[in-house]
């Protein structure tokens, strides 16, 4: 009987070292698909490569094999055959690629092979990806394989909590990568059979708190490191938080988000918030990750969008009348990070600033619509970096 297989988009660094890991140790044949020929082709001449997790009490070193590599720009009728024989797809691609992965996961959910449903969880930093990725392959969906979905695939919401440092120079297809992780995946979409054997997801019934304490307090605490940084010149992460009004700033910033998590999520107590944040400045503050503070903080523009790390928990808070003036604060760093080398967003981002009223901008950036509670104090923060960007 043939062996399960995962497709997995992205053969970057969070595919190699932390999907890929997991897949390859429950037993899977891993499918790389992607589009830079120089990636796949060295995936294809490496028969193995090595993870290594680096956590607090050292190193440990893991063999990957057992995985083949396609790319998806020559060989798109390989991907779709792939897909039709697949347990499940994964990807790890940056929400912004979403759209174009779903034309071949549809193809291959319409020529479906396998008589179990394909699993499909993508495995991105944003709320609800899966979602989004469901509502771009249901536009490439036959109707009669719309009418039967539950029988040709699932779809199921994660979460994923893993820091991947910057790599040493001539790794190759090595991938380093912090011993800490957390992948949460929803367990109703596959009910009533058992969702995939995947070892170390943990399944759970409701994702949203996972999700929201995750964003809000990971990313927010580990962008406002970055942000705060980069203004102050450091160059990397733990250096910010070795800096003791730096490290406050964090701090403050992540009481407040944990205030909105504790208050929207009553199963969540303030200890059980209080040790996770500071596990999370713990893990970010480890020199051994070298984590640069520019690859922290670019696409500052998707990270100031309406329901990410920073104008997504100030809303909330804004909304229920609760402080979020710290959160003002890694907002006005964000917007500061513009034109910085290698991040197109941060061109953008300044580009905007120049060529739009205030109001605009800050409709423009965060998503926000002008009556919202939070919109005022954003603007002012726009005007006060556009003003001292002339």
């Amino acid at each position: 009987m043939p062996g399960k297989k995962g497709i997995h988009f992205g053969g970057g660094n969070i595919g190699r070292g932390f999907v890929a890991e997991f897949l390859h140790n429950s037993g899977y044949e891993v499918v790389f698909v992607d589009v830079m020929d120089n990636l796949i082709e060295t995936l294809q001449k490496t028969p193995e490569y090595t993870v290594t997790e680096i956590g607090p009490d050292g190193e440990t070193k893991f063999t990957i094999d057992n995985y083949r590599a396609i790319n998806s720009k020559h060989e798109m009728e390989k991907v779709i055959e792939e897909i039709a024989t697949a347990d499940t797809v994964t990807c790890a691609v940056g929400p912004n690629i979403l759209k174009f992965i779903a034309a071949p996961i549809a193809k291959g959910i319409n020529n479906r092979k396998k008589s179990e449903p394909l699993a499909v969880i993508a495995c991105e930093n944003a709320i609800g990806a899966t979602d989004t990725l469901r509502g771009f392959i249901e536009k490439e969906l036959s109707e009669e394989t719309k009418a039967n979905i539950k029988d040709k695939a699932r779809f199921a919401n994660s979460a994923i909590d893993r820091i991947v440092p910057i790599q040493p120079e001539g790794s190759g297809m090595n991938v380093m990568i912090e011993k800490f992780y957390e992948w949460c995946v929803e367990s109703k979409p596959f009910e009533p059979a058992s969702p995939p054997d995947i070892k170390g997801v943990h399944y759970v019934e409701d994702l949203q708190p996972y999700i929201e304490r995750k964003l809000f307090t990971v990313n927010t605490g580990h962008a406002t490191a970055a942000y705060y940084g980069h203004n102050k010149g450091k160059q990397y992460i733990h250096e910010v938080l070795e800096d003791k009004e730096l490290h406050d700033i964090v701090q403050n910033v992540l009481k407040e988000t944990a205030h909105l998590i504790t208050k929207k999520h009553d199963h969540i107590s303030k200890k059980e918030q209080q040790d996770y944040v500071q596990n999370i400045v713990k893990r970010i503050s480890n020199p051994v990750l070298k984590d640069n503070v520019e690859r922290v903080g670019r696409a500052p523009l998707r990270k100031l969008s309406r329901k990410e790390r920073f104008i997504g928990p100030a809303a909330h808070l804004a909304e229920m009348g609760e402080k979020y003036d710290c959160l003002l604060g890694s907002i006005e760093m964000c917007l500061r990070f513009q034109n910085v080398e290698g991040d197109e967003e941060s061109a953008e981002l300044a580009k905007k600033l120049k060529s739009m009223s205030a109001k605009e901008a800050t409709q423009d950036i965060t998503g926000l619509e002008p009556n919202h509670a939070l919109f005022n104090d954003v603007q002012k923060l726009v005007e006060k970096v556009q003003g001292e960007s002339k």
